[in-house]
Formats: structure tokens, sequence, C-alpha cells
């Protein structure tokens, strides 16, 4: 089991940028008026963004971190990594986050990776950049993650389309040897890889023509080989087993009371399966903020956003310890334990 803790890094601050477009899923027009209200009350999924044909989740990145890096008042040539976790890339090579090393003007002494994840990304991230920090080797890194989860399923498929929002965020992390210690625990189950799928367009299964052919899979739901594929029955029985697991190793772990957790945070799957795990943690609601009204589920990008735009103004008035666990496509997940100070910025929504 990957239980371990790491000292001497901060989370800085936290910025999210979003695209100006809003897509309600009252309009979607596979949905009559009553399957729309019923769809947005299981899923807690009333509106999203979506980005135009020409934004990329690292366009998005790209706007949250200038924001962010210039709140902070960081010197670009003083950041040291940069990371960027997407499952919706620039391009298949090179990296992005070597593109996006030189979009921000960092320096060429820059280390810069990307991590194919989803759901659990913005974790595996935070872990991964501690990892570079912890011994004062690098001072300073950016975190960006980011989707445009919407080119990647189809428009008619009702299962899934009305559920998906596009978001990018920028997480600032720093060596500080006055750090409250971190806590990560992290689980993977490739069994299910299935369960989240897109079948072609990689390399076990290159496109070809049939990959752009419609197929009927179940009523209301009808896509091509590039489109994502969900086992919703699937990835509801993963979560709502394996989130609670995850949160309570840490809690037990670390020593840490559950009711001193001033917050957690979840990956916004869907507010059915959210509230079960809530639930089955015995926690409040005032402990458990949602973005998913507004903006759906963005994949890696739905922790940092649910902490800019839900819990902004409690953040920027005192410190607080948090509980934040990603799970999904993967099968992949992870929980983290951290401490923010009074410092702590939140830089307001960005959207373009």
């Amino acid at each position: 089991m990957a239980l371990f803790s790491l000292n001497n890094v901060v989370i800085k601050g936290i910025a999210s940028c979003v695209p100006k477009e809003i897509v309600k899923n009252e309009n979607y027009p596979l949905f009559s008026p009553e399957e729309a209200l019923k769809f947005s009350t299981s899923t807690g999924v009333f509106q999203k963004r979506k980005a135009d044909m020409h934004t990329t989740a690292s366009d998005l990145c790209y706007h949250a971190a200038e924001k962010l890096i210039a709140e902070l008042g960081w010197e670009k040539n003083t950041i040291d990594a940069l990371i960027f976790v997407s499952q919706t890339p620039d391009y298949i090579l090179p990296a992005t986050s070597c593109i996006l090393q030189h979009r921000l003007g960092l320096g060429i002494d820059t280390y810069a990776l990307d991590i194919s994840l989803g759901c659990s990304g913005w974790v595996y991230g935070f872990a991964s950049m501690a990892q570079f920090l912890t011994h004062g080797g690098m001072k300073r890194g950016i975190l960006l993650t980011g989707e445009t989860t919407l080119k990647l399923n189809s428009e008619f498929d009702k299962s899934a389309y009305p559920l998906f929002g596009d978001a990018g965020t920028a997480t600032a992390l720093e060596f500080d040897v006055n750090a409250k210690t971190t806590h990560f625990h992290f689980q993977t189950d490739g069994e299910g890889y299935q369960a989240i799928f897109t079948p072609d367009g990689g390399f076990r299964n290159p496109t070809t023509e049939k990959s752009l052919i419609y197929e009927d899979i179940d009523e209301g739901i009808r896509m091509h080989r590039l489109h994502n594929r969900l086992n919703g029955m699937d990835v509801f029985a993963f979560g709502i087993l394996r989130a609670p697991q995850s949160v309570n190793a840490i809690l037990e772990y670390a020593s840490i009371q559950r009711e001193d957790v001033d917050y957690y945070i979840f990956h916004q799957a869907n507010l059915f399966m959210n509230e079960k795990i809530r639930k089955k943690l015995k926690l409040t609601e005032e402990q458990v903020p949602y973005s998913l009204r507004d903006f759906g589920n963005t994949s890696s990008a739905t922790i940092p956003l649910t902490i800019t735009t839900q819990i902004r103004e409690q953040l920027r008035q005192k410190s607080a310890k948090l509980i934040v666990c990603g799970f999904g496509v993967g099968l992949s997940w992870g929980t983290v334990y951290f401490e923010i100070d009074e410092n702590f910025i939140i830089s307001d929504l960005v959207e373009i």
C-alpha cells in the first residue's frame, strides 16, 4: 500500500481558468425538459463550460498559471519545475509541458514533465512535484492540470456528454523547511481500465476510417471509436468503495481525527456517487464542497477548481487542514492530507 509522508513542501496558491461559453443541460437537444431536470438533479450538473475548437487544455492552464505567478510575485526564472497533467494534450508529441515552459517564459533550466492521468491526476501531480522539492534541490514548481473533456465525448451520448466540462488549473508549490508534513496514499487497479476508455487513436488500436463510424451502443448512446466510453455502473461501484477506503487509510496513517479536517475535497464525479462517499465517511455537508452545479466533471481539474470556486473566501481568511481524494480513469486513485496558511493565494476565476 503506497502510504508515505513528505516534508518541506507547501502549496502557495491555486488558480483556475474556464472557457466563457456556458452550456446548460436544460438546452441539451437530446433531453426533454423532464429528462434534463432528472439528470441534473441526480448528477448535480446543471451547466458546464465548453472550450471552442481552437482552445486546448494547455491554453486554459496557461492563463491560470500566468495569473497565479503574477499574484505570487514570483520571478519566472525562479521556477524550477513544471508538470502538466492531462488526457487532452496538444499533440501526441512533443510533451505539452515543454511547450508550456516556453510559452510561460520559464528558464531553460526548468524540469518539464507530462503525466497522462485524469480524475486522480491532481493528487498524483502534487506528489510528483513534492518529491522534486522536498530535499531543496528545486525550490519552486508549477503544477498544471486541465482537460477539454467534452472533445473526447460524443454529443449523442446522453449518459455522459451532459456530465463533463472543460477547465484548466495551476497550483504553485515551494520548498519551505517550516512546512507542515504532507501525507499521501495511492493505489491502482489496471484490470478495470476499460471502465473509462477510448478504444481507438493510440498505438494499440490506431485511427482508421472505421474509427469514425458511429455506432449505437445503447439507447441514447451513439458514438464512434475515438469517443470516450464510460461504464457508469463499474465506475460507481469502484468510487464508493475505493474513495472512502483511501481517506480512511490517510486518517489512520497520519493519526488525524476526522472532525479536525476543515474540508474534504473529492473529485467531482457526480453528485449521487459523491454523496454516497460523503455519507459513508460520516462527513457533514459543510465539510464537502461541490462545484458540479456550474462546471460539471472536469476530470483532473475538478479538485483545484472546487477549491478556487467554492471555498475561496473561507481559505483567504484563515489557515486550514484539507484532505483531497481523486479517483477514476485508470483505474487510479489517491488521497493527500495537507495544510495551508493564511497567506495562501487563491486567484479569482479566469474566463477566456
